[in-house]
């Protein structure tokens, strides 16, 4: 429907509580990208929180294809997939009152990143803002609720970044607060043990392709000295793939320009997903 018809109840618990779980599917060719490895991760987090999505993964997958039919849309395309608790007879936190099915939601736009950025990189701002921990809020759920990361987005760009890089509870790096970090030292790739960020899809499949291209890459802990003095530095994510990073905490990243191995990953990436979408079906509309 049109995006001004686009409503929920005032009720939805993904609005009162901000109860619910979320994908986003970058399309490419008329597919989305690595979509299995989506759904799986949203039934993950379904199931962490004994939520009922109320459709298969045949069925959801075909509303999703149903949407970018109805919009003509191919390339060059975001979609935001939501699922949350739905309706409640009252607003209040207990699952029980729950009054409806799951609220399903499927945003489709023409959305990509700016050719600059994926070129000159982003810069990035050491937040306060620490990730949580599995025992109060699992940093593997992808939940509607996000305000650890909003409020670390806001400490980013209020110091002129354009993404917080955080911290884990001891200090070692985590994530950023939208996107995965990787640093580059004298030929290896590194990125966090993964015990503070989301079971990031990107972030899966560069280590994939590292590994395939036989380029060293490690899940570890380091720290910010090891950032600082990196040779070069990147992010990742489903919208824009493989982004260098120029600065950190105003310190420049290598000579400050995109660096050969984020330009070599840039290409194995963008190869992995035309290889993943050149395999998949559209199923047959209703």
């Amino acid at each position: 429907m049109p995006r001004e018809q686009a409503v929920v109840s005032v009720f939805d618990a993904g609005f009162v509580l901000g109860d619910g779980v979320w994908e986003g599917l970058r399309v490419v060719g008329g597919h989305p990208a690595f979509l299995d490895q989506h759904l799986d991760r949203l039934w993950e987090g379904a199931t962490a929180l004994a939520l009922d999505i109320g459709l298969t993964r045949a069925e959801l997958t075909a509303r999703v294809y149903e949407t970018l039919r109805a919009n003509e849309m191919t390339d060059g395309v975001h979609v935001r997939l939501m699922v949350t608790r739905g309706p409640k007879s009252t607003p209040y936190q207990d699952p029980r009152f729950s009054a409806g099915p799951a609220t399903v939601v499927i945003i489709a736009e023409h959305k990509e990143p700016l050719p600059a950025t994926v070129v000159d990189g982003l810069s990035l701002f050491t937040v306060h803002v620490r990730r949580a921990s599995p025992d109060t809020l699992d940093p593997k759920l992808n939940a509607h609720s996000k305000l650890n990361d909003i409020t670390a987005c806001i400490q980013a760009y209020t110091a002129g970044a354009d993404e917080a890089l955080m911290l884990d509870p001891q200090g070692f790096v985590a994530t950023c607060n939208s996107t995965h970090f990787f640093v580059v030292r004298r030929g290896e790739v590194w990125t966090s043990s993964g015990a503070y960020c989301l079971g990031g899809i990107t972030r899966a499949n560069v280590l994939a392709v590292c590994d395939e291209a036989g380029i060293p890459a490690r899940e570890k802990l380091f720290s910010l000295t090891d950032v600082y003095s990196a040779d070069e530095a990147f992010v990742t994510g489903t919208f824009a793939g493989v982004v260098p990073v120029h600065t950190v905490d105003g310190r420049r990243i290598g000579d400050g320009t995109r660096g050969p191995m984020v330009e070599r990953l840039q290409g194995l990436y963008g190869a992995l997903v035309a290889r993943d979408v050149a395999g998949r079906v559209a199923p047959t509309g209703r």
